[in-house]
Formats: structure tokens, sequence, C-alpha cells
């Protein structure tokens, strides 16, 4: 898989930008607030629908757009899958025709020229993108972890992105509820609607999810033992709200760190589990007016050695760490879709050290395209320089050196 071309429209800096690319490895270069993180963004943003910097997409529009009643941001690729050309195209709308205090805003997803959902459109374009702030998959709050495995399952698993929308629609109702349970009072069947839907949708994101980190610590494993000359080994270990293995009569609890193997687990077993544990919480859930258990609240730690590396961990083994499982899920994407992705790697050399660096070149050496930026030219080596696309990227201006 890559792209072919990429267009752009009022959006970040460029007023417009129309760009062909080749199949390989494309270096941007440049000063700072170029525009250069803002073309990968771009192409990230056709596969996750969501930026990797931004809070909020109102922010991508271009705020130089010419003063008008409707203002359009636009984000247009092309690219090859399977031998076959498609596009998607995103537009982010900003409507102030009627309130211009308070302009609405919309966006719409076309595929191949045609308006979809965008949870139909999820995995047509695959992207990784490795980031220095990225730490924060590591480092960060429960729900950082959750938004990364959110993103990249809803890339490769058919149907998760629609599983997680309804998730979270039915939970929103059910809190709603809840809280007007515990002000009013009333029959607590009526959460029964409400419960089936989360276990549903809830079962199916746990599956994804325990089959997703299964595989990655497969992949990720050897990966980091070739990264720390075989001192460290990788683990992953989901922690969910609700614990669907049963505990065995009588054993009791240690303070150890162990990864427990729920992959034999179906997707019926968890929807019913899921449901008798809504059932059991019922009362609690009221009198807190939320909804305690289910995916929402999953959380993921990754331990070296059995070390907690988001309390405990090093600088330098949270940078491993991280490299090593962006490797994993590249392959990992292969594995799943049959397509290499596109590699999106933003400034992320400065992170490394030679050995590295060196490591993460060779892995570009595997995929279709990869698109890298750099202030700094000398952080590669010459002769990597010399083989590959280098583009000068100036005040929103892109030119082939």
């Amino acid at each position: 898989m890559y792209l072919t071309r990429l267009s752009l429209t009022n959006y970040r800096i460029f007023s417009r930008l129309e760009l062909d690319f080749p199949r390989r490895v494309i270096l941007f270069t440049g000063n700072n607030a170029q525009g250069k993180t803002s073309i990968l963004e771009a192409v990230g943003y056709l596969a996750n629908f969501a930026s990797f910097s931004a809070s909020n997409d109102r922010l991508l529009i271009n705020f130089a757009a010419p003063a008008e009643p409707i203002i359009v941001a636009r984000i247009l690729g092309e690219f090859e899958r399977a031998g076959r050309q498609h596009t998607i195209e995103v537009r982010l709308i900003q409507d102030g025709s009627s309130n211009p205090a308070s302009p609405r805003f919309t966006k719409q997803v076309l595929l191949d020229g045609v308006k979809r959902n965008i949870s139909e459109v999820f995995g047509r374009f695959n992207a990784v993108t490795f980031l220095p702030q990225m730490s924060r998959v590591i480092e960060g709050a429960p729900s950082d972890r959750r938004l990364y495995l959110d993103e990249i399952l809803s890339q490769a698993e058919s149907g998760y992105h629609r599983h997680l929308s309804a998730y979270g629609k039915a939970l929103s109702q059910r809190n709603a509820l809840l809280k007007t349970l515990a002000e009013t009072g009333g029959d607590r069947e009526q959460l029964l609607p409400w419960d089936e839907l989360l276990a549903r949708h809830g079962a199916a994101i746990m599956r994804a999810r325990i089959l997703a980190l299964a595989t990655l610590e497969r992949l990720v494993i050897p990966i980091h033992q070739r990264l720390t000359r075989d001192l460290e080994i990788l683990q992953f270990q989901y922690q969910p709200a609700f614990e669907p293995l049963k505990k065995p009569a009588g054993q009791m609890a240690l303070p150890v760190q162990t990864t427990l193997d729920r992959t034999g687990i179906s997707a019926e077993a968890l929807e019913s589990g899921l449901l008798e544990a809504y059932n059991r919480s019922c009362q609690a859930d009221i009198q807190r007016g939320q909804t305690s258990l289910g995916p929402h609240r999953d959380e993921v730690r990754f331990l070296s050695n059995q070390i907690d590396l988001g309390n405990f961990g090093s600088r330098g083994q949270t940078r491993t760490a991280l490299l090593a499982i962006k490797f994993a899920e590249v392959a990992w994407m292969k594995e799943k879709t049959g397509e290499w992705p596109v590699l999106l790697l933003d400034e992320i050399m400065a992170e490394l050290d030679p050995q590295r660096r060196a490591d993460l070149l060779a892995v570009l050496g595997q995929v279709e395209q990869a698109f890298l930026t750099a202030t700094d030219l000398e952080m590669f080596v010459p002769e990597f320089v010399r083989e590959q696309e280098v583009w000068q990227v100036n005040q929103g201006i892109v030119t082939r050196s």
C-alpha cells in the first residue's frame, strides 16, 4: 500500500498544496514551523480521521483562509492497495452563514467519491505513526493507552470502530439513566436494554483487544530483545475492568506481575459475563451515577523484565520499548491486512542513538512507503540521504531537492 497523491486545501499552513508521491521513502526537511509535520498529520488523518496533535478538528482549518461564511478544509489522498487505485477525501466544514458568532462544524468523509460513514472507511488506508510525544502510550494515562489500541484496531480489525461507536453511545445513555435513577428513583429494569447493548459491543471490543495484544506481544518480544541485546524481555499486561477469567477457589492474591492468557475466551462468553457483571454492579453504579465496568475502563501496562515501565522505566528504556512496539505494529498490520502500512516518522531520529537509528533504517527497507521529517539531515548517514527522495519544506512550499 502506498500513497500516490495528496491534495490539501485550507489545511493548517497550506492554502493549497498538491503533491505526487513515488513508491519509496521521502524525507521532508526544513526549519521548524514550516509545514513538515502538517503533511504527515494529513496523511495520518486519512487512516485515523483524527489529528495526532490538535485537540479539536476546527484547529486544522487554515486560520488565514478568506473570511467567508462557509470555509472548507480538504484532505484528499489517492492511494494504491492490492493493485487498485482508491481515493479518500475528508472535508472539514465551518458554516457561519446562519450564526457567524458560533459557526456550525461538520466533517464529511468520501471513499472513491461516495460519501460514507467514518466507520465504513476505517481500514481502507493504513498508516503507522511514530512521534516523539508518543511516549505517553507508556507513561501517560490509561485513556492514552486505550486510544492507542482503538486507533490501530479501527484500522486493521473490520467492524471494530462500529462496535466502539455503538458502545460509546450506549454508555452515555446508561450513565444518563443511572443519574436519573439516583436522583429520582425508578425501576432498575430500565437499565437492561442498555446493559445488553454494552455487553454485546463491549465483548467485541474486549475480544479484539485480547487477540491484538497477544499477537503484538508475540511480535514485539524478539524485536525488543534485539534492541536491548538480549538483556530485557518486553511484555504486555492487559488489565480489563471486567475480568473474564475465574479465579480458582482458595487462590491467594500475590503482588506478582503476571500475563494471563485470555485468548481462549469466546465473544459469547465475554458477552454473558459482562451482562452478569452489569447486573451485579447495578446498585453501586446507580449510587455512583456512572458505569464502573467495561472496556471504557480497561488498562494496559508494559513490563520490561517484570518492571512496569510506566512507573519505573528510565527514559532510555521507554524510548526503546516504544520503538519495539512500533516495529511490531508495522508487522502486525501487515499480518492483519496483507499490506504494508505507510510509515510516518516525525523528527524521531533526534530521539534515538546511532544504533537505534540503524535499526529503524532497516525497518524502512521493508515497507513500501515512508515519510520522515527532519530539521537536520546530519542525523542520517550520508548513504541513506543519497538513496532517498529529499523534499524541502519552506513556509508551506514544498520543493524537491
